[in-house]
């Protein structure tokens, strides 16, 4: 039985009070039906994306690359990766807007036909293929990642013929597991962009490449009413994680930074690989 109105009149009337509190009560009540999530699993959600969201504010990456391995071990894949693309998205329109005017389009461009290409099988595969085997890709990927991060291995010029590899890597992985920055960011690299050209470029990629999959996501259903009020819930704790980032004067040497982020990133797609092999 679901808690209406009139169950807290009676409380209402006798302890006017306690209305704050009688109401915030309903609320919450309220939001658990509509997400139709357990507290539980919404409160270790909210600190999830704080935690995700304050690195990117604090390193300027990491956002996906922390939450959905994370979020991984409570929900299916196909429900959260819509999530934190909607999420993600929200803050690209923004950035894309406001940086528009350095984008080095004729290094971006070739890479936006391939982007495509992996998202229409990525998406494809996240609506057919078993649970259980796309948590051990993603496991399989963070930890190949993480060791990549690890190596520190240097990034050599290349020609624009890497956008066909960069652009069904980036858009395969981005579509499939909500992470495909790393293999825009290593062509870019290679194409040896100045710093405003490689900022103004990179949000225009996920930009055009975030558009296409949110279309990919909607047009096969993934945008389900339980989504869509998960994101509302999180948005602001989004906001509010890029805002302690950005604010958040901790004394650390950014390599060592990423070397700690890189080592948390191992071991949790060790325990992914895990978790799909139990399961």
């Amino acid at each position: 039985m679901g808690i209406g109105a009139l169950d807290l009149l009676p409380a209402m009337i006798q302890y006017p009070r306690l209305l704050p509190i009688l109401f915030s009560i309903f609320h919450i009540h309220m939001l658990l039906e509509l997400i139709d999530l357990t507290l539980l699993q919404i409160v270790l959600s909210i600190c999830i994306i704080f935690i995700a969201y304050t690195v990117k504010g604090l390193s300027g990456f990491g956002s996906g690359l922390i939450a959905i391995p994370l979020l991984a071990f409570m929900f299916p894949l196909s429900f959260i990766v819509p999530v934190l693309g909607l999420l993600s998205y929200s803050g690209t329109v923004m950035q894309s807007f406001h940086l528009r005017k350095q984008v080095a389009w004729r290094d971006m461009l070739p890479l936006i036909p391939f982007s495509l290409l992996g998202i229409i099988i990525a998406i494809w595969l996240l609506v057919n293929v078993d649970a259980n085997n796309l948590v051990m890709a993603l496991g399989i990927f963070v930890l190949l990642y993480s060791v990549y991060s690890l190596l520190s291995l240097p990034v050599r010029v290349g020609s624009r013929s890497w956008a066909i590899v960069a652009g069904c890597g980036g858009g395969m992985i981005g579509a499939l597991f909500g992470t495909g920055g790393p293999f825009y960011v290593v062509y870019l690299k290679m194409r040896r962009l100045n710093k405003s050209q490689f900022r103004s470029t990179i949000a225009m990629i996920f930009l055009v490449d975030g558009g296409a999959r949110m279309t990919g996501y909607a047009l096969n259903g993934l945008f389900t009413s339980q989504v869509l009020w998960l994101v509302l819930t999180l948005l602001p704790v989004l906001f509010l994680g890029m805002y302690v980032g950005h604010h958040l004067h901790i004394k650390i040497d950014q390599q060592r930074f990423n070397q700690l982020i890189s080592t948390l990133l191992m071991v949790s797609g060790m325990m992914l690989i895990v978790k799909s092999m139990s399961g």
